[in-house]
Formats: structure tokens, sequence, C-alpha cells
């Protein structure tokens, strides 16, 4: 059942870091019981609200697309839980990009570090969080866009198993890798909603895999954080720890394959209403979009049936009762004026490691950690299809077990 009961108030937030969409602003009170109630959220502006337009972080998009009459049903969801839905949040275009800078709608601060970018494509939604004007915030996950902002931002995020959360009233990049999912700024706020939103786990973990390939993608300020999440781990869990390479072939070719599938299916959903709207997208994404238009369907079922063994192969790797540490990022967040160049060079390898997760369709928890000098750096936890929930758990657990000193 949709709910929309908007107010006619003010809107009650002072967008300081220039998160929300102009056509964002409105309030939609959550049921006065339940377990989320007293918290505020707000919505990148890929999720549905009944009454409300969907955006996509393109103007032409929303001038082209019907208010829609149903709200996602995780909006529905979160407000008949006792949350407040506070608005809609900036996003890359099309969701096409990890960067967090919109040709149209800006790039929000990153309050954790006001020089650096939010990461993307949730970038509303993590800059938001991360400066407090929300609890929480809807994010999606496709290429890395929840695990990266978390990571710049230090904040708390996730990418779910992939299909556990309804992709209905969502608009699609990719459908075979987008998940919709949160971010949030503590821990205690992650965890009540992840009780809310996520079914029940079984999972029990036994074993703790370190992924050297992976590990090696990333810049040295992880390397600390990364060692010291292992030994807590492996200590809490009283397992040995083993260390695995993830891709014999190497990480770039998973990418590739991650970039021919997904760019491929990304112009099967989309490519027609391009060709006929010609909207106008930033340099990047528009490049990207016109590579995802070039792909031939032979090399993308190629690309495809690889994937197909590598989501086995990581499943196996990690069985029923593993989970693995890997940085959530390759590197801390880009400063604003960064040069293009360098900033691609930092993209292809933050993908090298996101796309493990995302081929194999697994749960990845993204914990908000500190380098040495003081910038946010994100630490993940990889887990069995299915485990969300204790993943969060165990993530949590970790968590303060490494920052309570």
């Amino acid at each position: 059942m949709t709910m929309n009961h908007a107010t006619n108030a003010p809107f009650p937030i002072q967008d300081t870091v220039g998160a929300w969409v102009p056509h964002g602003h409105f309030v939609i009170p959550g049921q006065p019981q339940g377990p989320l109630s007293g918290l505020r959220f707000a919505v990148k502006d890929l999720f549905d609200v009944a009454g409300h337009p969907t955006g996509a972080g393109n103007p032409q998009w929303l001038a082209s697309h019907p208010v829609p009459s149903a709200s996602s049903p995780l909006v529905d969801t979160l407000l008949q839980a006792g949350a407040t839905l506070c608005g809609k949040l900036v996003t890359d275009e099309l969701a096409y990009s990890i960067h967090g800078d919109n040709l149209h709608y800006g790039a929000p601060t990153n309050s954790a570090a006001p020089d650096r970018v939010t990461g993307g494509s949730s970038s509303g939604s993590a800059a938001a969080v991360t400066a407090r004007l929300v609890d929480f915030a809807l994010g999606t996950d496709t290429g890395g866009s929840t695990r990266v902002p978390a990571s710049y931002c230090g904040i708390w995020g996730l990418r779910p198993t992939h299909g556990i959360l309804s992709q209905q009233g969502l608009v699609p990049l990719h459908p075979n890798f987008d998940t919709p999912t949160w971010l949030a700024h503590d821990a205690a706020t992650f965890e009540r909603v992840a009780e809310v939103l996520l079914p029940g786990s079984a999972f029990g973990p036994t074993r703790v895999l370190q992924l050297s390939d992976a590990w090696s993608q990333s810049d040295e300020v992880f390397h600390p954080l990364l060692q010291t999440a292992l030994d807590r781990l492996a200590a809490q869990l009283q397992a040995p720890v083993e260390t695995v390479v993830t891709a014999t072939e190497g990480l770039e070719a998973w990418r590739q394959c991650y970039v021919t599938a997904s760019a491929h299916e990304g112009w099967q959903t989309h490519g027609a209403w391009i060709s006929s709207h010609t909207p106008e997208f930033a340099a990047p994404i528009a490049a990207r979009w016109q590579f995802a238009s070039s792909i031939k369907d032979e090399d993308a079922a190629q690309a495809r049936a690889e994937i197909v063994r590598i989501r086995t192969h990581v499943r196996a790797l990690l069985g029923s009762h593993g989970v693995a540490v890997l940085p959530s990022a390759a590197s801390v967040a880009p400063t604003r004026d960064a040069d293009p160049q360098a900033v691609d060079a930092v993209r292809l390898r933050t993908l090298r490691i996101t796309c493990i997760a995302g081929l194999a369709g697994l749960p990845q928890v993204s914990l908000p950690l500190r380098g040495p000098d003081g910038l946010p750096a994100g630490v993940s936890l990889l887990g069995p299809a299915g485990s969300d929930r204790m993943l969060v758990r165990l993530a949590v657990k970790l968590w303060q077990d490494m920052t309570r000193n």
C-alpha cells in the first residue's frame, strides 16, 4: 500500500551541502509508532515516491517521465516503520558514475572532507547523511555507488545480495547489477534500518579470507586499516586467515567483463530514450553511453558467460561460512579540483575492487574508518549470498572493536 501524506509545512531541512534536488523538498511523516520512529531519511532521486517526480539526475528525464502514482516498496516499508521521509537527493546522471558530480545539480559537499568529492552516484545521499541532515538515506549500488561514497565520507554503507531488496519503483541502470540500499552516519541507525529492510540470516562465519589482489589495488593508507580489521576479525571468530588471489587472470579482466556486460545492458535499458531525447550529459557519462551503444551482442554474451563462471568461483571461495576483508575503494576521496585523468585512473582501480561483489551478486558492508592522515577510508566485509543481516551485525561488532581505544 502506497502512503503519501505530504505536509504543506515549510521544508524542515536547511540544505547546507547541496544534497537535495530542486523538486525534492517535501515531507511525508512516518507512522507514529514503529521501530524507526524518530528517524528522518531522504531518498536518492532514482526512487519513486507517489505524487512526486523522479528525476534520475537529469532534467530531461524529469521532464519526459510521468509523476509516479506508487512509491518504491522500500519507501513504503520505511514510512510504515515510523521513519519520516524528507525529500529527494542528488544522484549522478542516471547513476552512471562513482565520482559524485552532476552537470545539472552540482557536486554535493563532503562534510568529512570539504575539499574532496563525496563519491557517487549516491552523492546526495552520502552528503546529507555525512552532514547529519538526515539519519539515513536510500541509495543504490551498481558498480560501487554506495560503497564508494561510504568510504569517501566516513559513513556506513551496504551493497546487499543482488535481488534481496525490491528494485520495483527504481530507475534502473544495469538491472542485473543494480541494488537498492541505504547509508547511515552511525552504527546503531545502520543496524536499525537493517532489521527493518533485510530478511533474517542464519550466517555463522568460521573462515576469514584476505583478498590479496583486491588489497593491492588500494593505496597504502588502506593497508594498516585492512590488516587491523583482518587481525581483529580472525581473533573474534577464532579462525585462521586464508590469503587468496580472487582472480587468477587478474581483476582488470573481471572489470572488463563487468563493464562490457553492464554497459550493453544499460544501452538496452535506456538507449531508445537517449537516442530520442538526446539529453545533455557530463562528458565522462556521455562517453560511457557512447561506449555502451557500440557493444556488440556477441561480445556482451561472451562477457555474461564469463560472469557466470566468476560468480560460481567467488561464491565457492567464500562457501557458506567465509567472510572476506577488502578495501571499499582504491583511494581516499579525490579533491574536487583533481585532474580528470587522475580521477579516471582511481576509478579504474576502484572498479577492480568493487566488481567482485557485483559480479558475484554478494553482500558487502563498508565500515567507516579513518587513515593516519585523518581522511575517511572504508574497509569492507564480503559475505555469502543472503548473509546480509548477520554481516551487518558482524561489521558493527568489528568496527566497535577497532574504534574502542
